[in-house]
Formats: C-alpha cells, sequence, structure tokens
C-alpha cells in the first residue's frame, strides 16, 4: 500500500489505494447520504418485527401488528358476497328460461358469469368464446347438445362424456376404420362433401349416400340434419367443429371423435354454474 498523499489534479487526498496507476481519491458520502441509507435500515428492521416477513417452514412470521393481504381479500370477498346476497338468492330461485335481459337480475347474471368464463372457460372456448378447432363456437346457432338456456345449463352442470358426473352428456361415434373399407369410407365423405359442396363427384356421393342411411342416419338424422339429444352435428350446414375439408371428414369417418368437457357442477357454485349460462346464452348464439 502507498502512502496517502494529495491529487495535484483534484487537490483531493488518496485513500492510498492505486490500480494501475489510477489513485482512489478519498471521497466520503455526503452525511445526509449516509444517515438515511442508516433510517432505512432501522425502518426495515422495525418493518420485519410489525408485518409479516420472514419465511418459516409453514408460513412465515405474522409480525406484531397481525396484517394479513389473505385476510383482507377474504373480507372484501365476504362484503362483496354479502352486497349481493339477495341477487344470488334470486339467481338461484329464478327460471332462467324466462329471464328477462335488462333487468337487475339478468344484467347482475351475465356480468357474474363473463368473469367466471374468462377464468374457467376461455382457455377452451376463446376469450371471445369463438372456439377453436374441437372448441364449440359459441357464437353461432349451430348446438351439439341444444342451444336453449335450459339445454346449456344443463351442459355446463354435468358436461360432456365425462367420468366424474354420471349425467354428464354422453355420446358414441364408431371408428369406421376396419367396419368400412377404404372405398366405402371414400363414398360416405364424398356424401357428407356433398350435403354442402356442389363441386363433388356425384356417383361416390350416391354410393355414399346408402352406406350412411345404413350406418349414420340413426344419429344423424336421415337428411344429416343432426340429433341434440345425441350430440350428433348436422352435416349439412357450414359449422364444422373439427373441419370439412375430405382429409379431415375422411380422418373422422374412420377414427371418429370424443370430446370431453368436465362437469362444472362439480367445480363451480350452483349460481356460477347459472350466471355462466345466462352469459353465453346472451351471446347471441342460444336457441
Amino acid at each position: 500500500m502507498t502512502d496517502k498523499k494529495i491529487d495535484d489534479t483534484t487537490g483531493v487526498e488518496t485513500t492510498g489505494h492505486t490500480w494501475d496507476g489510477i489513485e482512489e481519491l478519498n471521497n466520503p458520502l455526503p452525511r445526509w447520504w449516509l444517515w438515511t441509507f442508516y433510517a432505512t435500515i432501522i425502518w426495515g428492521v422495525g418493518y420485519t418485527i410489525a408485518y409479516p416477513a420472514w419465511p418459516m417452514i409453514s408460513g412465515a412470521t405474522s409480525g406484531l401488528l397481525g396484517f394479513s393481504t389473505r385476510a383482507e381479500v377474504a373480507s372484501d370477498i365476504a362484503a362483496h358476497e354479502a352486497e349481493n346476497a339477495d341477487l344470488v338468492v334470486a339467481l338461484n330461485e329464478a327460471d332462467l328460461a324466462v329471464l328477462a335481459p335488462g333487468d337487475d337480475l339478468h344484467r347482475y347474471a351475465s356480468a357474474r358469469g363473463a368473469s367466471v368464463f374468462r377464468a374457467q372457460c376461455s382457455q377452451c372456448h376463446g376469450s371471445g368464446a369463438a372456439g377453436a378447432v374441437g372448441y364449440p363456437n359459441l357464437l353461432d346457432d349451430d348446438w351439439l347438445w341444444g342451444g336453449d338456456i335450459t339445454a346449456i345449463e344443463a351442459t355446463i352442470r354435468h358436461g360432456i362424456r365425462n367420468e366424474t358426473d354420471p349425467d354428464a352428456r354422453w355420446s358414441q361415434m364408431p371408428a369406421y376404420d376396419g367396419i368400412f373399407e377404404t372405398a366405402e369410407i371414400d363414398a360416405v365423405v364424398e356424401y357428407v362433401v356433398s350435403l354442402s359442396d356442389p363441386e363433388h363427384d356425384a356417383a361416390l356421393a350416391a354410393e355414399g349416400s346408402i352406406l350412411f342411411a345404413d350406418n349414420c342416419a340413426a344419429c344423424h338424422g336421415e337428411n344429416a340434419e343432426g340429433n341434440t339429444d345425441m350430440g350428433a352435428p348436422n352435416l349439412g350446414d357450414a359449422i364444422w367443429l373439427y373441419g370439412r375439408d375430405r382429409d379431415t371428414l375422411e380422418y373422422t369417418v374412420r377414427n371418429a371423435r370424443f370430446g370431453v368437457m368436465p362437469a362444472w357442477g362439480q367445480r363451480l357454485s350452483d349460481e356460477d354454474v347459472r350466471a355462466v349460462a345466462v352469459y353465453v346464452h346472451s351471446l347471441g348464439g342460444g336457441e
């Protein structure tokens, strides 16, 4: 260590530390900054004593003031529920089929249902409920299991093809791979294409219509218009859950589809289920 000396350029005493010929000037921090720093240390120690701070094995120190953000949230939720208690009772007792848009109860149910939908349903049906491949669009008029509000509530409450609710909506399309020959699958696909596309092989579609009548009409209907009691889609319109190109249709006929929806009645309160039903029905696609 070299001896302290005065820097020729600045006139400030050096600390005696030198790195590569550069000498460190002895410029201490201002007193006001130093005391502010000490004050923050004291404040920090006091904070950890007064408020929850130090993590423990199963929680954290509670602090002398007993403050809890969880308790505050729980208190706010309880206060909110108390304010809406009458509306919740009314919602649970209401006949949803006659609930008039514009009424206070309908507005409350729609707002509550929208919040639940965004938190629980949008992951599959999309934030705007427009759906995706394999997940129904809730804005149109094509409903596999019925689009009136009673049917929508039942679908939400019990789900589809799940194994947790004995009242779940249930149907199963057979996989025709092994039942039909490849040529027969092609014929059925061509018939389904012909229902909504004028550009098709008429002769092949005619062959497929016979196979369809013998094997598919029991669920999809004689005119392929679907059956909401069985969740069988209408094959004659332009709304398709998985797609209507020939490759996709061939895959569907050959392997079948088996979409599953959870039973939300086992996860949500009755009022939340009913609120979501009101919200979905109010989107405009419900029957």
